[in-house]
């Protein structure tokens, strides 16, 4: 797209824009993320033109896209933002059971409100989840859903950061040791891949991933139960109770400030 100054950035979505695997305590939530670190490049463009970034993040954690839509695109709208990144359905792909015809169908609703409002609008298909043994099962369907974001952003003029053809990172390299969410080394992947997308000068560089050591299949299957136990059983047992790790979570930026 043609470069051009952003002044009032919004992002929604889940764990992936709230940030979650990048923390930093001295910021809301205890986290930082893409989003942040995407927000600090925009300000400091706005800056050397003369002119404030503000910025807000409405994402939380666990959230499927449904919710996202339902509880934040009306209230980013309200705040009149000339971009908004949104990331929503990993969440929803990861359940057994889910209509995508269905989804897209809301994704596309909510996509055409946000680019009406003027805003420009950044999107994101999900990564391969075949290069995380974890996930690896519902890579058929993320497949599917990546397609339908494809169109959608499309039909509306927004941007796609397309992470489903990243294939240059190792999962171990820009994985938190949850498995499930991004470390500091993949926030800033996403953040120089986003201002890549829309065009905008930055000078983020990648951060050097810490050396990942080559274990035994002794040590590798005790590292998963160790995982398991630690990640994979709350997980699970949020599933069946029907809670979220979101829950009573507030958004870290509910509104425009300054990012720095």
């Amino acid at each position: 797209m043609t470069e051009r100054t952003f002044t009032k950035y919004v992002a929604l979505g889940d764990s992936f824009t709230e940030g979650v695997g990048d923390p930093d305590p001295a910021r809301p939530n205890g986290l930082r993320g893409w989003a942040d670190r995407t927000a600090e490049a925009l300000a400091v463009k706005a800056a050397a033109e003369g002119t404030d970034l503000g910025y807000a993040n409405l994402a939380i954690r666990g959230r499927k896209l449904p919710a996202i839509i339902d509880e934040q695109v009306d209230a980013a709208i309200a705040l009149g933002p000339d971009l908004v990144s949104i990331h929503g359905g990993g969440n929803d792909v990861l359940r057994p059971k889910v209509d995508l015809d269905a989804l897209a169908a809301t994704y596309d609703d909510a996509i055409g409100r946000l680019a009406s409002s003027g805003a420009h609008v950044v999107m994101f298909t999900i990564a391969d989840p075949g290069l995380n043994p974890v996930i690896k099962v519902i890579r058929g369907r993320t497949a599917i859903f990546n397609e339908w974001v494809r169109e959608i952003a499309e039909r509306h003029g927004a941007t796609v950061v397309d992470m489903w053809r990243m294939r240059g990172w190792k999962v171990a390299e820009v994985m938190d040791e949850d498995r499930l969410h991004l470390n500091a080394v993949g926030h800033q992947m996403i953040a120089i891949a986003t201002l890549d997308a829309l065009g905008v000068p930055h000078d983020l560089q990648p951060i050097p991933p810490a050396a990942v050591p080559t274990l035994s299949p002794r040590e590798q299957r005790a590292a998963d139960l160790a995982w398991a136990r630690t990640h994979l059983a709350p997980w699970v047992q949020r599933r069946v109770t029907g809670r979220s790790s979101g829950d009573g979570v507030e958004p870290k930026r509910p509104t425009f400030q300054p990012i720095g």
